[in-house]
């Protein structure tokens, strides 16, 4: 089997592709997977040292940039697919398998050119237009949740639930790790969330349980320093990192969760089965990580904030409750781990060798 994964940009998109791309090498050990994705700092930082090829690919975002810089992308998609069918003669793939992010695009339709069989995974409760467009050509959609099956063509989506990587899911699979402090991880995604990481620091100053916690905060690379020291200044034992590379470790840590709503993450959550306060990025596109984040709420798995709304000492008050009641937390966490899809990955790959006449 020869597979080719294509996507990146933020870790939403390139984990699920490490994970679908280690389960095919566990799989068969011989076949080959070739990855194609962009030259951010993040992609080269979650791909360093993995057991199969990797490319950058030039590729231009075009949503939210300014006319002139929308007219470059646009110059770019026919030397970026020409890249890419360059790469894919060379490889011979059986499948090509896009996980999102720009990049994406020039490589499925490259493969489309070729007439090699495609898919892509769709990670978010409303997918973007290019996803919606893609799903057009492709030969299979796969999507993480609920309802997102609407907006592609209905002989050609599997509800599968979103691939989380091994070293996760062999982690969940042993339970919580012993602890004698309460342990709350913030994550505002892979590159962090400024305004997360601020209404943390204020709101960790005014509750009344902070002598008895430990913080573990991923916060991007620009904000680390001054959130570690407000954390110091508060006098809270804090862990504070831009990324987190071990989050099998701190998820297994973890007695409540504070996070951004990205499907990959919490993918992550519900596999651990972690109790979660979820404050959803408010600008992203179609809204989709509140619609993400309602899936874990209407289920009774976590609670969801309005950034907008939400100032220091409500959030204060929301963790306040959380923290102080054990019985609620491990409430959630049980409904969190029914919505877990640990099978995932393996999923993907029996729907992707049938596809590919494996």
């Amino acid at each position: 089997m020869r597979l080719v994964i294509t996507g990146g940009g933020t870790g939403g998109h390139l984990f699920p592709g490490i994970a679908l791309a280690e389960g095919m090498l566990q799989r068969f050990p011989q076949g080959k997977v070739m990855f194609i994705g962009t030259d951010r700092h993040l992609d080269n930082q979650a791909l360093a040292k993995k057991p199969f090829a990797v490319v950058a690919l030039a590729s231009r975002a075009l949503k939210g940039k300014t006319l002139l810089r929308q007219f470059g992308a646009l110059l770019q998609v026919p030397v970026s697919v020409w890249r890419a069918m360059q790469l894919l003669r060379q490889f011979k793939p059986d499948l090509v398998f896009g996980v999102g992010g720009y990049v994406t695009g020039p490589v499925l339709l490259a493969a489309r050119l070729l007439g090699v069989r495609t898919a892509i995974h769709e990670q978010n409760s409303i997918p973007g237009l290019a996803n919606r467009l893609l799903g057009r050509i492709v030969d299979r959609v796969f999507v993480s949740l609920p309802g997102s099956e609407r907006y592609f063509p209905a002989g050609k989506v599997r509800l599968t639930g979103n691939p989380v990587r091994r070293e996760l899911l062999a982690r969940a699979a042993t339970g919580a790790a012993p602890h004698e402090r309460l342990t709350v991880l913030v994550l505002g995604g892979s590159q962090g969330a400024r305004a997360v990481n601020r209404l943390m620091v204020a709101a960790v100053e005014q509750l009344s349980e902070k002598n008895r916690l430990t913080i573990i905060h991923q916060t991007g690379i620009h904000d680390a320093e001054w959130v570690q020291a407000g954390y110091n200044a508060a006098a809270v034992a804090a862990r504070v990192e831009p990324f987190i590379s071990d989050m099998a470790t701190v998820y297994a840590e973890a007695d409540l969760i504070v996070s951004r709503a990205g499907a990959t993450t919490l993918a992550e959550i519900t596999v651990f089965g972690r109790p979660s306060l979820l404050i959803p990025y408010p600008y992203a596109a179609d809204d989709h990580q509140r619609h993400n984040a309602r899936y874990l709420v209407d289920h009774g798995a976590a609670l969801m904030a309005d950034e907008i709304n939400l100032d220091s000492t409500k959030l204060a008050v929301l963790l306040g409750d959380l923290l102080a009641k054990e019985a609620r937390r491990q409430e959630m966490a049980a409904r969190a781990k029914e919505l877990g899809r640990p099978a995932a990955t393996e999923t993907i790959i029996n729907e992707c060798l049938a596809l590919a006449g494996a």
